[in-house]
């Protein structure tokens, strides 16, 4: 039997999320899964390692998209199978009390799937 030990829900996402860095306006991956305290992006352009981002993304659901910037500080990075890609984990440092409660309603929302 796996017991889950993570403090925050984590929504799996199905759909393609693409993630962009708002400093420089490239996006530099999707999002594998997402909770209301970071994230697991698959990251297809370098990343520097312990940096700091600004980054933007699109919610959908199931009507129009919310749109969620966040602040965010790069924990880790591990190569994925893919080549040219990478795993990377975010914990987000900076989100407004609005964003916060749009990653809350999105990631409870009915038919979400949990990691």
């Amino acid at each position: 039997m796996m017991h889950e030990f993570r403090r925050a829900k984590r929504r799996k996402a199905s759909d393609t999320i693409l993630v962009t860095d708002a400093m420089t306006e490239r996006v530099i991956g999707r999002i594998g899964n997402v909770s209301e305290t970071g994230m697991l992006l698959m990251a297809s352009e370098p990343l520097v390692d312990d940096a700091l981002y600004q980054l933007r993304f699109t919610l959908h659901d199931g009507g129009s998209g919310q749109v969620v910037d966040v602040g965010a500080h790069l924990l880790w990075m591990d190569r994925a199978s893919a080549p040219a890609l990478v795993w990377a984990g975010f914990r987000f440092i900076a989100v407004s009390e609005a964003q916060s409660r749009r990653l809350r309603a999105w990631i409870e929302a009915p038919g979400s799937h949990y990691e």
